[in-house]
Protein backbone atom coordinates (compact mmCIF):
# COMPACT_ATOMS: atom_id res chain seq x y z
CA UNK A 1 0.00 0.00 0.00
CA UNK A 2 1.41 3.69 -0.93
CA UNK A 3 1.62 5.79 2.29
CA UNK A 4 1.92 9.62 1.55
CA UNK A 5 5.89 9.30 2.36
CA UNK A 6 6.51 6.37 -0.16
CA UNK A 7 5.60 6.48 -3.68
CA UNK A 8 7.63 4.54 -6.34
CA UNK A 9 7.11 4.38 -10.01
CA UNK A 10 8.86 1.78 -12.76
CA UNK A 11 8.19 2.51 -15.89
CA UNK A 12 8.72 1.31 -19.46
CA UNK A 13 9.92 4.31 -21.71
CA UNK A 14 12.53 4.03 -24.51
CA UNK A 15 15.50 3.16 -23.85
CA UNK A 16 15.23 4.46 -20.17
CA UNK A 17 14.08 3.16 -16.81
CA UNK A 18 12.05 6.38 -15.21
CA UNK A 19 12.28 6.11 -11.33
CA UNK A 20 9.88 9.27 -9.45
CA UNK A 21 10.13 11.75 -12.42
CA UNK A 22 13.89 11.22 -13.36
CA UNK A 23 15.96 9.20 -16.26
CA UNK A 24 18.40 6.73 -15.42
CA UNK A 25 19.87 4.97 -18.40
CA UNK A 26 19.97 1.19 -18.50
CA UNK A 27 22.36 0.46 -21.53
CA UNK A 28 19.88 -0.87 -23.83
CA UNK A 29 16.80 -1.08 -21.64
CA UNK A 30 13.38 -2.54 -21.82
CA UNK A 31 11.54 -0.02 -23.94
CA UNK A 32 10.83 1.10 -27.08
CA UNK A 33 12.80 2.67 -30.35
CA UNK A 34 11.37 4.54 -32.85
CA UNK A 35 12.70 2.92 -35.63
CA UNK A 36 13.58 -0.31 -34.47
CA UNK A 37 11.97 -3.26 -32.48
CA UNK A 38 13.27 -3.19 -28.79
CA UNK A 39 15.22 -6.15 -27.58
CA UNK A 40 13.06 -8.90 -25.66
CA UNK A 41 14.99 -10.52 -23.41
CA UNK A 42 16.45 -7.62 -21.30
CA UNK A 43 15.58 -7.23 -17.41
CA UNK A 44 14.01 -3.98 -16.46
CA UNK A 45 16.14 -3.00 -13.15
CA UNK A 46 14.47 -1.56 -10.29
CA UNK A 47 14.89 1.08 -7.50
CA UNK A 48 12.31 2.29 -4.64
CA UNK A 49 13.33 6.13 -4.09
CA UNK A 50 10.73 7.60 -1.81
CA UNK A 51 9.67 10.83 -2.93
CA UNK A 52 9.23 13.63 -0.04
CA UNK A 53 6.26 13.58 1.72
CA UNK A 54 5.58 16.77 0.84
CA UNK A 55 5.69 16.75 -2.36
CA UNK A 56 3.26 14.17 -2.60
CA UNK A 57 0.99 15.72 -0.64
CA UNK A 58 1.19 18.48 -3.10
CA UNK A 59 1.28 16.69 -6.35
CA UNK A 60 -1.90 14.88 -5.18
CA UNK A 61 -3.92 17.71 -4.17
CA UNK A 62 -4.22 17.08 -0.50
CA UNK A 63 -2.28 20.43 0.05
CA UNK A 64 -2.57 22.36 -3.25
CA UNK A 65 -6.42 21.29 -3.59
CA UNK A 66 -5.86 19.95 -7.29
CA UNK A 67 -8.15 17.32 -8.15
CA UNK A 68 -5.64 14.07 -8.78
CA UNK A 69 -6.14 10.36 -7.73
CA UNK A 70 -3.41 8.06 -6.93
CA UNK A 71 -4.08 4.78 -8.50
CA UNK A 72 -2.55 0.78 -8.51
CA UNK A 73 -2.49 -0.60 -11.88
CA UNK A 74 -4.21 -4.16 -11.61
CA UNK A 75 -4.26 -5.28 -15.15
CA UNK A 76 -3.08 -3.79 -18.75
CA UNK A 77 -3.87 -4.21 -22.36
CA UNK A 78 -1.76 -4.36 -24.98
CA UNK A 79 -3.05 -3.04 -27.90
CA UNK A 80 -1.43 -2.12 -31.78
CA UNK A 81 -2.09 1.36 -31.33
CA UNK A 82 0.30 1.53 -28.38
CA UNK A 83 3.61 0.78 -30.69
CA UNK A 84 1.99 3.18 -33.28
CA UNK A 85 1.67 5.94 -31.06
CA UNK A 86 5.24 5.55 -30.34
CA UNK A 87 6.63 5.59 -33.43
CA UNK A 88 4.31 7.01 -36.00
CA UNK A 89 1.60 9.49 -35.19
CA UNK A 90 2.41 11.57 -32.02
CA UNK A 91 0.23 14.70 -31.21
CA UNK A 92 -1.56 14.36 -34.71
CA UNK A 93 -4.41 11.41 -34.37
CA UNK A 94 -4.70 10.21 -31.16
CA UNK A 95 -5.97 12.37 -28.48
CA UNK A 96 -3.52 10.62 -25.44
CA UNK A 97 0.14 10.58 -27.07
CA UNK A 98 3.03 8.97 -25.64
CA UNK A 99 6.02 11.19 -24.86
CA UNK A 100 9.75 10.41 -25.20
CA UNK A 101 11.09 9.26 -22.13
CA UNK A 102 7.43 9.51 -20.59
CA UNK A 103 5.59 6.42 -19.27
CA UNK A 104 3.97 4.42 -22.18
CA UNK A 105 0.01 5.11 -21.86
CA UNK A 106 -2.00 2.24 -22.34
CA UNK A 107 -6.10 0.80 -21.05
CA UNK A 108 -6.01 -1.29 -17.89
CA UNK A 109 -7.39 -1.80 -14.46
CA UNK A 110 -6.67 -0.08 -11.35
CA UNK A 111 -8.15 0.64 -7.62
CA UNK A 112 -7.85 3.71 -6.10
CA UNK A 113 -5.80 4.62 -3.34
CA UNK A 114 -6.26 7.90 -2.92
CA UNK A 115 -7.99 10.78 -4.05
CA UNK A 116 -9.16 14.31 -3.44
CA UNK A 117 -11.58 13.87 -6.94
CA UNK A 118 -15.07 14.01 -6.28
CA UNK A 119 -15.88 11.01 -8.11
CA UNK A 120 -13.48 8.24 -6.89
CA UNK A 121 -12.83 7.28 -3.59
CA UNK A 122 -10.54 4.93 -1.94
CA UNK A 123 -11.20 1.08 -2.78
CA UNK A 124 -13.19 2.04 -6.00
CA UNK A 125 -12.26 0.32 -9.44
CA UNK A 126 -11.93 2.00 -12.44
CA UNK A 127 -10.36 1.50 -15.98
CA UNK A 128 -9.02 3.57 -18.90
CA UNK A 129 -6.38 5.02 -19.87
CA UNK A 130 -3.41 4.73 -17.52
CA UNK A 131 0.41 4.89 -17.53
CA UNK A 132 2.74 1.43 -18.05
CA UNK A 133 3.89 1.65 -13.96
CA UNK A 134 3.22 0.01 -10.47
CA UNK A 135 1.61 3.14 -9.50
CA UNK A 136 0.52 6.23 -10.84
CA UNK A 137 -0.78 9.61 -9.76
CA UNK A 138 -3.49 10.51 -12.73
CA UNK A 139 -3.99 14.49 -13.13
CA UNK A 140 -6.76 14.13 -16.00
CA UNK A 141 -9.43 11.64 -14.68
CA UNK A 142 -11.47 12.09 -17.91
CA UNK A 143 -10.48 8.65 -19.54
CA UNK A 144 -11.35 6.77 -16.19
CA UNK A 145 -14.86 4.93 -15.72
CA UNK A 146 -15.60 3.93 -12.37
CA UNK A 147 -16.30 -0.06 -12.27
CA UNK A 148 -19.81 -0.82 -11.05
CA UNK A 149 -20.42 -4.61 -11.60
CA UNK A 150 -17.60 -7.09 -10.54
CA UNK A 151 -19.70 -10.01 -10.90
CA UNK A 152 -16.75 -10.45 -14.79
CA UNK A 153 -13.14 -10.94 -14.13
CA UNK A 154 -11.39 -7.94 -13.95
CA UNK A 155 -9.41 -8.35 -16.82
CA UNK A 156 -13.14 -8.39 -18.84
CA UNK A 157 -12.41 -4.20 -18.35
CA UNK A 158 -9.25 -4.69 -20.51
CA UNK A 159 -10.90 -6.35 -22.80
CA UNK A 160 -14.77 -7.19 -23.62
CA UNK A 161 -16.04 -4.66 -21.43
CA UNK A 162 -13.51 -2.15 -21.87
CA UNK A 163 -12.18 -0.31 -25.08
CA UNK A 164 -12.29 -3.56 -27.45
CA UNK A 165 -15.25 -4.26 -26.53
CA UNK A 166 -17.09 -1.38 -27.46
CA UNK A 167 -15.04 -0.55 -30.54
CA UNK A 168 -16.23 -3.87 -31.88
CA UNK A 169 -19.78 -2.99 -30.75
CA UNK A 170 -19.67 0.90 -32.47
CA UNK A 171 -17.96 -0.84 -35.65
CA UNK A 172 -20.31 -3.26 -36.38
CA UNK A 173 -23.84 -1.93 -34.67
CA UNK A 174 -23.02 2.16 -35.57
CA UNK A 175 -20.65 1.95 -38.83
CA UNK A 176 -22.04 -1.28 -40.78
CA UNK A 177 -25.48 -0.48 -39.80
CA UNK A 178 -25.99 -5.09 -40.05
CA UNK A 179 -29.55 -6.26 -41.63
CA UNK A 180 -30.04 -10.26 -41.27
CA UNK A 181 -28.70 -12.27 -43.67
CA UNK A 182 -25.88 -10.03 -44.24
CA UNK A 183 -22.43 -11.96 -44.98
CA UNK A 184 -19.75 -10.07 -42.96
CA UNK A 185 -16.13 -11.01 -43.25
CA UNK A 186 -13.43 -9.91 -40.18
CA UNK A 187 -10.13 -9.56 -40.91
CA UNK A 188 -7.24 -10.41 -37.30
CA UNK A 189 -10.36 -12.12 -36.17
CA UNK A 190 -9.25 -13.91 -33.30
CA UNK A 191 -7.36 -10.46 -31.53
CA UNK A 192 -9.30 -8.94 -28.73
CA UNK A 193 -11.79 -6.88 -31.53
CA UNK A 194 -12.87 -9.19 -34.15
CA UNK A 195 -13.49 -12.14 -31.63
CA UNK A 196 -16.26 -9.72 -30.84
CA UNK A 197 -17.55 -8.68 -33.86
CA UNK A 198 -17.57 -12.17 -35.17
CA UNK A 199 -19.85 -13.01 -32.49
CA UNK A 200 -21.88 -9.62 -32.14
CA UNK A 201 -22.82 -10.78 -36.03
CA UNK A 202 -23.88 -14.67 -35.41
CA UNK A 203 -25.99 -13.46 -33.15
CA UNK A 204 -27.43 -10.82 -35.36
CA UNK A 205 -28.18 -13.52 -37.97
CA UNK A 206 -25.00 -13.02 -40.46
CA UNK A 207 -22.92 -15.34 -42.21
CA UNK A 208 -19.62 -15.14 -40.85
CA UNK A 209 -15.77 -15.45 -41.86
CA UNK A 210 -13.18 -14.57 -40.33
CA UNK A 211 -9.08 -14.86 -41.51
CA UNK A 212 -6.39 -15.46 -38.92
CA UNK A 213 -2.82 -16.42 -39.07
CA UNK A 214 -2.47 -19.64 -37.80
CA UNK A 215 -4.41 -23.12 -37.84
CA UNK A 216 -4.72 -23.13 -33.60
CA UNK A 217 -6.23 -19.00 -34.44
CA UNK A 218 -8.56 -20.55 -37.53
CA UNK A 219 -9.86 -23.60 -35.17
CA UNK A 220 -10.43 -21.23 -32.34
CA UNK A 221 -12.56 -18.78 -34.62
CA UNK A 222 -14.69 -22.50 -35.73
CA UNK A 223 -15.24 -24.21 -32.66
CA UNK A 224 -15.13 -21.41 -29.96
CA UNK A 225 -16.36 -18.33 -31.03
CA UNK A 226 -18.50 -20.17 -33.58
CA UNK A 227 -17.75 -18.33 -36.95
CA UNK A 228 -19.30 -20.05 -39.97
CA UNK A 229 -15.62 -20.34 -41.86
CA UNK A 230 -12.35 -19.04 -40.99
CA UNK A 231 -8.76 -19.49 -43.19
CA UNK A 232 -5.48 -18.75 -42.44
CA UNK A 233 -4.45 -15.98 -44.84
CA UNK A 234 -0.67 -16.90 -44.68
CA UNK A 235 -1.27 -20.23 -46.32
CA UNK A 236 -3.32 -18.52 -49.21
CA UNK A 237 -1.38 -17.84 -52.25
CA UNK A 238 -4.55 -15.78 -53.68
CA UNK A 239 -6.45 -13.57 -51.54
CA UNK A 240 -9.06 -13.20 -54.12
CA UNK A 241 -9.80 -16.83 -54.76
CA UNK A 242 -10.02 -16.99 -51.33
CA UNK A 243 -12.42 -14.58 -50.48
CA UNK A 244 -14.38 -16.44 -53.44
CA UNK A 245 -14.27 -19.64 -51.86
CA UNK A 246 -15.81 -18.50 -49.32
CA UNK A 247 -18.21 -15.40 -50.22
CA UNK A 248 -19.55 -16.63 -53.48
CA UNK A 249 -22.14 -13.96 -53.95
CA UNK A 250 -19.73 -10.92 -52.51
CA UNK A 251 -19.53 -9.61 -48.76
CA UNK A 252 -21.79 -7.20 -47.31
CA UNK A 253 -19.63 -6.31 -44.52
CA UNK A 254 -16.39 -5.67 -44.02
CA UNK A 255 -14.58 -5.15 -40.75
CA UNK A 256 -11.22 -4.20 -41.38
CA UNK A 257 -8.31 -4.51 -38.91
CA UNK A 258 -5.29 -5.37 -41.61
CA UNK A 259 -5.75 -3.02 -44.58
CA UNK A 260 -2.61 -3.81 -47.60
CA UNK A 261 -2.97 -6.53 -49.85
CA UNK A 262 -6.23 -7.81 -47.63
CA UNK A 263 -8.28 -4.16 -48.18
CA UNK A 264 -7.29 -4.63 -51.53
CA UNK A 265 -8.66 -7.55 -52.41
CA UNK A 266 -11.73 -7.15 -50.32
CA UNK A 267 -12.85 -4.24 -52.12
CA UNK A 268 -12.96 -6.39 -55.57
CA UNK A 269 -15.57 -8.62 -53.53
CA UNK A 270 -17.26 -6.60 -51.84
CA UNK A 271 -21.29 -5.99 -53.14
CA UNK A 272 -23.30 -3.32 -53.95
CA UNK A 273 -23.57 -0.83 -51.05
CA UNK A 274 -21.78 -2.83 -48.95
CA UNK A 275 -19.93 -0.90 -45.91
CA UNK A 276 -16.62 -1.15 -44.64
CA UNK A 277 -15.74 -0.53 -40.90
CA UNK A 278 -11.98 0.80 -40.78
CA UNK A 279 -11.06 -0.29 -37.18
CA UNK A 280 -7.48 -0.48 -37.76
CA UNK A 281 -4.55 -1.70 -40.74
CA UNK A 282 -2.14 -3.49 -38.41
CA UNK A 283 -0.30 -4.43 -41.96
CA UNK A 284 0.80 -0.79 -42.36
CA UNK A 285 1.93 0.25 -38.39
CA UNK A 286 5.62 -0.79 -38.89
CA UNK A 287 5.89 0.47 -42.59
CA UNK A 288 8.17 3.15 -43.11
CA UNK A 289 6.27 4.45 -45.89
CA UNK A 290 2.56 3.19 -45.91
CA UNK A 291 1.37 1.54 -49.45
CA UNK A 292 -1.08 2.75 -51.29
CA UNK A 293 -4.40 1.01 -51.75
CA UNK A 294 -5.83 -0.36 -55.57
CA UNK A 295 -9.64 -0.37 -56.48
CA UNK A 296 -10.55 2.38 -54.16
CA UNK A 297 -13.19 3.23 -57.41
CA UNK A 298 -15.01 0.42 -56.51
CA UNK A 299 -15.97 2.46 -53.68
CA UNK A 300 -18.17 4.78 -56.29
CA UNK A 301 -18.68 2.17 -58.55
CA UNK A 302 -20.39 -0.16 -56.02
CA UNK A 303 -21.70 2.67 -53.96
CA UNK A 304 -19.84 1.32 -50.88
CA UNK A 305 -19.56 3.09 -47.76
CA UNK A 306 -15.88 3.00 -46.07
CA UNK A 307 -15.66 4.48 -42.76
CA UNK A 308 -12.83 4.66 -39.88
CA UNK A 309 -13.61 5.74 -36.62
CA UNK A 310 -12.37 6.35 -33.02
CA UNK A 311 -13.26 4.93 -30.50
CA UNK A 312 -13.31 7.36 -27.75
CA UNK A 313 -15.81 9.45 -29.66
CA UNK A 314 -18.23 7.04 -28.99
CA UNK A 315 -17.81 6.06 -24.96
CA UNK A 316 -21.66 8.36 -24.01
CA UNK A 317 -22.94 4.69 -25.66
CA UNK A 318 -21.14 2.77 -22.74
CA UNK A 319 -24.24 1.94 -20.68
CA UNK A 320 -26.19 1.64 -23.53
CA UNK A 321 -23.20 -1.41 -24.57
CA UNK A 322 -23.24 -2.87 -21.37
CA UNK A 323 -26.79 -3.33 -21.20
CA UNK A 324 -26.55 -5.46 -24.17
CA UNK A 325 -23.23 -7.53 -23.35
CA UNK A 326 -23.50 -7.93 -20.03
CA UNK A 327 -26.63 -10.49 -20.17
CA UNK A 328 -24.67 -12.10 -23.17
CA UNK A 329 -21.71 -12.70 -21.03
CA UNK A 330 -23.62 -13.64 -17.62
CA UNK A 331 -26.01 -16.24 -19.66
CA UNK A 332 -22.98 -17.84 -21.81
CA UNK A 333 -23.98 -16.40 -25.48
CA UNK A 334 -20.59 -15.10 -25.97
CA UNK A 335 -17.18 -16.62 -25.59
CA UNK A 336 -13.72 -14.46 -24.68
CA UNK A 337 -10.62 -15.62 -24.60
CA UNK A 338 -7.39 -14.24 -23.06
CA UNK A 339 -3.59 -14.54 -23.63
CA UNK A 340 -1.99 -13.34 -20.20
CA UNK A 341 1.46 -12.74 -18.78
CA UNK A 342 2.94 -11.75 -15.25
CA UNK A 343 5.05 -8.61 -14.63
CA UNK A 344 5.69 -5.62 -16.09
CA UNK A 345 8.79 -6.66 -17.31
CA UNK A 346 6.95 -8.84 -20.02
CA UNK A 347 5.08 -6.20 -20.74
CA UNK A 348 7.24 -5.14 -24.17
CA UNK A 349 7.90 -8.23 -25.39
CA UNK A 350 4.04 -8.82 -25.23
CA UNK A 351 3.37 -6.01 -26.93
CA UNK A 352 5.47 -7.11 -29.94
CA UNK A 353 4.27 -10.57 -29.88
CA UNK A 354 0.84 -9.06 -31.10
CA UNK A 355 2.82 -7.84 -34.43
CA UNK A 356 4.15 -11.49 -34.77
CA UNK A 357 1.17 -12.94 -34.44
CA UNK A 358 1.96 -15.47 -31.36
CA UNK A 359 -1.11 -13.75 -28.71
CA UNK A 360 -4.31 -15.83 -29.21
CA UNK A 361 -7.06 -13.77 -28.32
CA UNK A 362 -6.54 -10.33 -25.78
CA UNK A 363 -3.51 -9.67 -24.79
CA UNK A 364 -3.84 -8.94 -21.24
CA UNK A 365 -0.69 -8.16 -18.64
CA UNK A 366 -1.42 -8.59 -14.80
CA UNK A 367 0.50 -6.37 -12.65
CA UNK A 368 -0.60 -7.17 -9.37
CA UNK A 369 -3.61 -9.49 -7.80
CA UNK A 370 -6.36 -8.49 -5.57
Amino acid sequence: MLTENQYFRRSITDGVTVYCGCRRGTNGSLGFRPSAWPPVSLETQRRQQPINGSTVKSVSGVKAHIFHTKILPLVWSDNPPCETLLRKYPNRIFKETIIFLQPIIGYGVARVLDSSHQNFTKGDLIWGLINWEEYSLIKDTSSLVKIQHTNVPLSYYTGILGMPGMTAYVGFYEICSPKKGDTVFVSAASGAVGQLVGQFAKLFGCYVVGSAGSKEKVDLLKNKFGFDEAFNYKEEQDLNVALKRYFPNGIDIYFENVGGKMLEEVLRNMRPHGRIAVCGMISQYNLDQSEGTRNLFLLVARSIRMEGFLVFHHYHKYPKFLEMVLPLIHEGKIAYVEDTVEGLENAPAALIGLYKGTNVGKQVVTIAHE
